[in-house]
C-alpha cells in the first residue's frame, strides 16, 4: 500500500492481518491507552504471554513493538473501554464477512462484550455489550433511514458483505455488457470482486495482460475472456490461502538521490503480504511476518517524513543557488549580444555613410519646410514605388523621438563572422536625425563600451554574489542535516508538558499548567516521599518536587519551587511579592469534606503547612543540553547540595546585570517592592506589640499546625485579585480546600451527628489588649503616610491582599487592636466545617489536623511514571567542549537555579511579549563568543514554538553585558 494509504483498502492484506492477529487470541486486556482521538492501544498478557495492539479507526490494526506515545489524560473513549474490557480475556478475533471490519470479543457468554472496529470509509471504532448493542462509539453517524450509529442502537452486523468467490464466464459477460472501448479492464473488476486493485493487478499480469489493459486496447471479451477467468481464479486460491496460512511480510521501497553526498535513500512505499508481479526490480524489505512488516511501516513513517522533508528543503536550497547562477549568466550573456549588436550596427551606419546620410538629410529638409509626418511618410512611400534606395532602406520614421530606422547590410561583404549567414542578413538601425552618420556610429561605439564596464562589473559583483549565495546554500544544507539528525534523537521528555525545571540540587520540580494539569500533577505524580508547595494566590500552580530517594527536601530547592509557585500566579502581573508554603504527599487528599465534592483542579491538604520566605519575582531563561551516555560522568557533581559558602561564591559570579526593557519602560516593580517591604516593616512591629497578649493562645493550640504567615491579619476581607473559579475555604483552624468545592444538595446527605462547637466561642477570643506605640513607632508611621500619601484606597488593599496570610488561621484584631469575637448560631456551629470562606480566594486548599497515616491516599487512573535519574544527570547546563551534545531543551526556572549555567538571562516582570523576548534571548546565547558551533547548531534547531513556552506572561529581560551584547 502506498504512505497515503491504509491498510482497510487492501483486502487481501487486511485477511493476512486478521489470520496473524489470531496468536493473541486468548490473552487478557491489562490497560487501554490513547495515542490519540482515533488510535488506541490495547496491552494484553495471559502469563507470560504478551501483545500491545494498535488500532486505528479506518485505517489500520496490527501488534507493535515500538513505544508509542501515549496521552497523559486518557480520553472518555478509552475510560468506557476500560470500565467493561479491562481483565476480559480475548476470545474471538472475526472479520465480519468480506467487508474491512473486525470484531474483537473480549469475555464469554452474557459477560462478552464486543469492540467492532471498522478500516473503511471514515472508519469507526463500536464497543457493544453481548447482544452487540452500543455501549459507546467513536464516530455517531447515520447509513440511509434505518441504520443509526448511536448508544442504546444495535449494530447491523448482518450488513456485512459476503464473500462471493471468482465470478464464471457468464457473470464476466452480463458485467462487461455496458463496457466501452477504452474503458479500463479494472474499472469493473474491483467493485465487482473481492481482491482489491493489488492483487488483480498482480494476476492480470500473470497472463500477459498490461496492469492498464483497456476494452478494445489490449483485450477482446471474444478473445481473452478465458484468460481473465484463470486470473480470477488464482486471485481467489490467493485470497483462500491468505484466511488460513500466516503469510510473510514485504516493505515496497522507492529510491530518493541525495543531494550533499552520493547515494541514494530509501522511503518506505507500500506493504504487502507478497511480493506482486508489478513490484519486481523494485528494493523492498522481508519480515518474517506480515504483522511486522505493517509495524515496522507505520512505524517508520514519521522518521521518513523527516527524511523527505530535509531532502525537499536541500532540493529548494540547491535550486536556488542554481537560479543565481543561471540569473548571472544571463545577465552577462545579454551585456554580451548588446556589445556584439552595437558593434556591428556601428559598423554597418559606418560603411553606408553615404545613404544614412542622404537619409537625413532628406527627412531633416522636409521638417524644414514644416511638412507634416503623414506627408513625409506619405513621400517616403512614393519613393519607394520608385525603387528610390535611400526611401528602400528606410523602414519606419520615429519623429516622435527624432529617429528613424533603417535596414542596412554590408555592401562590401567585410563582417567579420562570414561564415556565419546570419551576419551577412540586413539590420534594423535606429538613427538620430540630430547627428551625421559618423556621429551616430560614435554614439553605438559609445554604448558598447558603456556595456563592457557594465559587463566587468558584473562579473566582479557574480563572484561576490556566487560566493555568498554557495555561503548561504553551504549553511542551508547543514542547518538542514543537522536538524534531520537531531529531530530524529531528540526526545521529548514526560515532564516538557508542564511547567518545569531541574533543581539546583538536581530535583525535578513540575507544576501545572491549568486546573486540568494540576488535577493531573498531583493524581498521577504526586507519590510518597515527594513534597507539595502552593501559594495562596489566584492562578498558582500546584507545584510538585519529585523526590525518589525519600530524603528530606533541602531548603535551596524547596524555596526554588516557591519561586515557581510564586511567579505562576497573578504575582507576577500584579508585580507584589508573596511567599508559598509546602507539605508532604501524604498530607494532600481528594477527599472533599462532608456534603460536598471537589472539582478539577482542587485537593484537600491536611495538617501544618510550612510557609516560605517572602521570594523576589525573578524568574530565569536557559537551555539544558542532552549528553551522550559517555560524557555524562563529567557532569555528575555539578547538581549538588551545597554548603552557603558556595552558594554565595555561585552568585558573585553572576553579577554585573544590565536590564534591557523589549516594549517600554517598567517603573511599576521597584514602587510595588517598596510598598510591600515597608508594609512588611508595619506588620514586623505590629506583631511584636501583640507576641506577648498571643503568648497564652499559642500554647493551646497544636504545635504541629501552621495557621498563617509572619504577617498579621488585616482587616481586608475582600478575595484576592477578583472573582475567579477556584477559591479557597478554611474549613477548620487546619484544614483548607485548594480549589472549588460544591455542595451536594442536602437530600443525598446521610445525617451526621453535631460536633460540639462551644470551643469556638471560647472566652480567649474575647480577650484584647490596647497596646501602646513603642519608641520610634510613630515616626516611623509618619515617613510611611508622607511616603504612601499618593496612594489611593483600592491600590492600598491591593497591596495588603498579597501580603497578608491566612486571614481564617488567626483571630482578627479591630481597629482598637482588640481580637474580634465570633458568635456563630446553631446552624453555624453545624456547618462551620463546610462553608466557613477564607481569604485565600483563587488558591485551591482545603487543610485539616490530621495524622498522616490517616491521609487518604490519592487515586491513580494510569500507571505510575517511573522516575529515571538518570535522564536528569545527562541535560546539562553547562556544557564542555569535550562533551558530544545531542539536542537542547529551553527551561524556564527560577535565576538562581540558572546561575551557573552557559546561557541565561533572567526574566521579571514587564511589558516585553513573550516571543520577542524569547528571541532576543535566543540572539544574545548565539553571539556569545563562547557558544560553539555545535551549540549553535542545537539552538538554532529548537522550535520557535518551544522557545517562550513557559514564560510567566510579559517580561523585561536582563543579562550580564545585555547593553554591550546588543550594540
Amino acid at each position: 500500500m502506498k504512505t497515503e494509504d491504509s491498510l482497510a483498502r487492501l483486502i487481501v492484506t487486511f485477511v493476512c492481518s486478521v489470520t496473524e492477529l489470531q496468536k493473541i487470541v486468548g490473552l487478557r486486556l491489562q490497560q487501554v491507552y490513547d495515542i490519540d482521538h482515533r488510535t488506541y492501544l490495547l496491552k494484553l498478557q495471559e502469563k507470560d504471554d504478551k501483545a500491545v495492539l494498535l488500532i486505528e479507526s479506518g485505517n489500520r490494526i496490527h501488534t507493535t513493538a515500538f513505544e508509542w506515545p501515549k496521552n497523559q489524560a486518557p480520553s472518555s473513549f478509552s475510560m468506557k473501554m476500560r470500565k467493561h474490557l479491562k481483565n476480559k480475556r480475548l476470545e474471538s478475533l472475526t472479520q465480519l464477512g468480506i467487508d474491512r471490519a473486525i470484531d474483537l470479543q473480549f469475555g464469554s457468554g452474557p459477560a462478552a462484550y464486543h469492540l467492532i472496529l471498522e478500516l473503511y470509509d471514515r472508519g469507526n471504532i463500536i464497543l457493544t455489550d453481548c447482544d452487540l448493542v452500543i455501549l459507546n462509539v467513536l464516530r455517531p453517524h447515520t447509513e440511509g433511514e434505518q441504520i443509526r450509529f448511536a448508544v442504546k442502537e444495535k449494530y447491523p452486523q448482518d450488513r456485512a458483505r459476503t464473500r462471493q468467490g471468482a465470478p464464471d464466464e457468464e457473470k464476466l459477460k452480463e458485467l462487461f455488457a455496458n463496457a466501452k472501448p477504452g474503458d479500463p479492464l479494472k474499472k469493473f473488476l474491483v467493485p465487482n470482486t473481492d481482491y482489491g486493485p493489488a492483487l488483480i493487478e498482480h494476476v492480470l499480469l500473470g497472463v500477459d495482460f498490461a496492469p492498464n489493459v483497456k476494452f478494445g486496447k489490449g483485450f477482446s471479451l471474444e478473445n481473452d475472456l478465458g484468460k481473465l477467468y484463470s486470473a480470477l481464479c488464482e486471485a481467489d486460491q490467493i485470497l483462500s490461502s491468505a484466511s488460513t496460512t500466516p503469510s510473510k511480510g514485504y516493505i515496497i521501497q522507492k529510491k530518493e538521490s541525495k543531494v550533499q553526498e552520493e547515494g541514494e535513500i530509501l522511503t518506505n512505499e507500500e506493504f504487502h503480504s507478497m511480493l506482486f508481479r508489478q513490484h519486481e526490480g523494485k528494493p523492498y524489505k522481508e519480515f518474517e511476518a506480515f504483522d511486522a512488516a505493517v509495524d515496522d511501516f507505520f512505524s517508520s513513517l514519521e522518521g521518513q517524513k523527516i527524511d523527505l522533508k530535509a531532502l525537499q528543503q536541500e532540493r529548494e536550497a540547491v535550486k536556488k543557488l542554481d537560479n543565481v547562477k543561471k540569473d548571472l549568466d544571463q545577465r552577462l550573456k545579454a551585456l554580451s549580444e548588446i556589445q556584439e549588436s552595437d558593434r556591428h550596427k556601428a559598423e554597418l551606419i559606418t560603411r553606408n555613410h553615404e545613404m544614412v546620410d542622404h537619409a537625413i538629410l532628406v527627412v531633416r529638409s522636409a521638417l524644414a519646410k514644416q511638412t507634416s509626418w503623414a506627408d513625409i511618410a506619405r513621400l517616403v512611400q512614393e519613393a519607394k514605388q520608385q525603387n528610390d534606395p535611400v526611401a528602400l532602406a528606410i523602414t519606419n520614421l520615429k519623429l516622435e523621438v527624432n529617429n528613424i530606422s533603417m535596414r542596412l547590410c554590408d555592401p562590401y561583404g567585410m563582417v567579420e563572422d562570414d561564415e556565419d549567414d546570419a551576419a551577412l542578413q540586413p539590420v534594423i538601425v535606429d538613427i538620430d536625425l540630430d547627428m551625421n552618420a559618423h556621429s551616430n556610429a560614435r554614439r553605438y561605439y559609445d554604448q558598447r563600451r558603456t556595456a563592457a564596464r557594465k559587463q566587468q562589473k558584473t562579473v566582479e559583483s557574480q563572484q561576490k554574489a556566487l560566493k555568498s549565495a554557495e555561503k548561504k546554500t553551504t549553511q542551508t544544507l547543514k542547518d538542514v542535516k543537522m536538524a534531520k539528525s537531531i529531530q530524529k534523537v531528540r526526545k521529548v521528555f514526560w515532564f516538557e508538558k508542564f511547567f518545569w525545571f531541574i533543581s539546583s540540587e538536581n530535583y525535578l520540580v513540575v507544576g501545572g499548567r491549568d486546573q486540568q494539569q494540576n488535577e493531573l500533577v498531583v493524581r498521577r505524580y504526586l507519590k510518597a516521599g515527594d513534597i507539595y508547595v502552593h501559594a495562596d494566590l489566584q492562578g498558582a500552580s500546584s507545584v510538585v518536587i519529585k523526590n525518589p530517594s525519600g530524603d528530606p527536601v533541602p531548603p535551596k530547592t524547596l524555596n526554588e519551587a516557591g519561586v515557581m509557585a510564586i511567579c505562576y500566579s497573578m504575582a507576577w502581573e500584579a508585580k507584589v511579592t508573596a511567599g508559598a508554603w509546602w507539605v508532604h504527599s501524604n498530607q494532600v487528599s481528594k477527599t472533599a469534606p462532608t456534603g460536598e465534592y471537589l472539582t478539577t483542579g482542587s485537593f484537600m491538604v491536611r495538617g501544618k503547612r510550612n510557609y516560605l520566605p517572602p521570594t523576589q519575582l525573578a524568574m530565569g531563561f536557559g537551555f539544558l543540553f542532552k549528553l551522550e551516555d559517555s560524557s555524562v560522568a563529567r557532569h555528575l557533581d555539578e547538581r549538588k547540595i551545597r554548603t552557603l559558602d558556595e552558594d554565595e561564591m555561585s552568585e558573585m559570579s553572576s553579577v554585573n546585570e544590565q536590564e534591557i526593557e523589549l516594549e517600554g519602560p517598567d517603573d511599576e516593580q521597584d514602587e510595588a517592592e517598596a510598598s510591600a517591604e515597608a508594609l512588611k516593616e508595619l506588620a514586623i512591629e505590629e506583631e511584636r506589640e501583640s507576641e506577648d497578649s498571643e503568648a497564652e493562645e499559642q500554647e493551646k493550640n497544636d504545635a504541629s499546625s501552621t495557621k498563617t504567615v509572619e504577617f498579621p491579619d488585616t482587616e481586608l476581607k475582600l478575595p484576592l485579585l477578583g472573582e475567579s473559579n477556584t477559591k479557597t475555604q478554611l474549613i477548620d483552624a487546619d484544614t483548607y480546600v485548594i480549589g472549588k468545592t460544591v455542595s451536594i444538595p442536602k437530600k443525598t446527605i446521610k445525617k451526621e451527628t453535631e460536633k460540639d462547637s462551644k470551643n469556638e466561642s471560647d472566652a480567649k477570643q474575647n480577650q484584647t489588649q490596647q497596646q501602646q506605640m513603642k519608641r520610634g513607632q510613630r515616626g516611623k508611621l509618619k515617613k510611611l503616610k508622607e511616603k504612601y500619601k499618593d496612594q489611593d484606597e483600592d491600590e492600598r488593599l491591593l497591596r495588603m491582599q498579597i501580603l497578608q496570610g491566612a486571614e481564617g488561621s488567626k483571630p482578627k484584631k479591630d481597629k482598637g487592636g482588640k481580637k474580634e469575637t465570633e458568635k456563630p448560631n446553631s446552624k453555624q456551629k453545624q456547618q462551620a466545617k463546610k462553608h466557613k470562606a477564607g481569604p485565600f480566594a483563587d488558591t485551591g486548599i482545603i487543610t485539616e489536623d490530621v495524622a498522616p497515616e490517616e491521609a487518604i491516599e490519592l487515586e491513580s487512573e494510569a500507571a505510575p511514571v517511573t522516575f529515571d535519574l538518570e535522564t536528569l544527570n545527562s541535560l546539562t547546563g553547562i556544557p564542555v567542549s569535550e562533551d558530544e551534545l545531542l539536542f537542547a531543551v529551553p527551561v524556564v526556572a527560577p535565576y538562581s537555579t540558572l546561575i551557573n549555567y552557559k546561557f541565561k538571562v533572567k526574566l521579571m516582570p514587564g511589558t516585553g511579549k513573550r516571543g520577542k523576548a524569547a528571541k532576543t534571548a535566543l540572539a544574545i546565547f548565539l553571539r556569545d563568543k563562547t557558544c560553539s558551533q555545535r551549540e549553535k547548531d542545537l539552538l538554532k534547531s529548537v522550535k520557535e514554538q518551544d522557545l517562550a513556552r513557559n514564560f510567566p506572561g510579559k517580561v523585561r529581560l536582563s543579562a550580564p553585558q545585555m547593553v554591550k551584547l546588543k550594540k
